[in-house]
């Protein structure tokens, strides 16, 4: 069976991109857009189920768990915060695997109790994206929390690029979660092929 997440694990915010992913190939794609109803995400998620039908990806749903249930995705991935006012019970019996993201010792156990699908950690290196609570975790980090988690798929995320992936593969995450380095490049195909040659040269977890 394959990896899930895939070890190059792009994170996107619109149809658009999730098509465009799609297209060359990306295995593991998560659509993480903000703010929308529940009506306006099953809309999305739904559409964009249609629009990777018959081609290789996966489509990870962030947040929109009863959206993403609804529609019939097969994946979702949970913040701390979402996980605190999701069902669990709920996400598990409609067949969906979860992922959850950490960023401390706290979040990190009480992730494992859900007996997720995956862990995530950031971020790794300082990021721009978006204003983060918590300082750079580094790759011995990295290292510290895969040795916590075990057989369970590590993903790491947080200011990630390309020519940084080798260390944090080797420092033992076993995907790597991808924003700006993609959808703020001036040629995102030729990174999505490069990432996509890193990731086939790395291996499987």
């Amino acid at each position: 069976m394959p990896q899930h997440p895939d070890r190059f694990y792009p994170i996107v915010d619109s149809l658009a991109w999730v098509e465009r992913l799609a297209r060359l190939g990306v295995r593991s794609v998560q659509l993480r857009a903000k703010g929308l109803s529940h009506e306006q995400a099953f809309d999305l998620i739904r559409t964009a189920l249609a629009a990777i039908r018959g081609t290789a990806t996966e489509l990870i749903v962030n947040d929109y768990w009863r959206a993403a249930i609804e529609a019939g995705a097969r994946h979702v991935h949970l913040g701390q915060e979402d996980l605190a006012q999701a069902d669990v019970g709920a996400i598990r019996a409609a067949g969906l695997t979860l992922g959850l993201s950490t960023h401390d010792q706290g979040e990190l156990e009480n992730a494992l109790r859900h007996q997720p699908d995956y862990v995530a950690l950031g971020p790794i290196y300082p990021t721009t994206l978006k204003v983060m609570r918590f300082a750079p975790q580094g790759l011995e980090r990295v290292r510290e929390w895969k040795r916590r988690v075990g057989s369970i798929p590590l993903v790491a995320i947080g200011g990630i690029t390309l020519e940084r992936a080798p260390a944090v593969f080797a420092a033992g995450a076993d995907s790597i979660a991808v924003v700006s380095d993609v959808t703020q490049n001036a040629d995102p195909e030729a990174r999505v092929q490069a990432w996509l040659d890193l990731a086939r040269k790395h291996g499987p977890a």
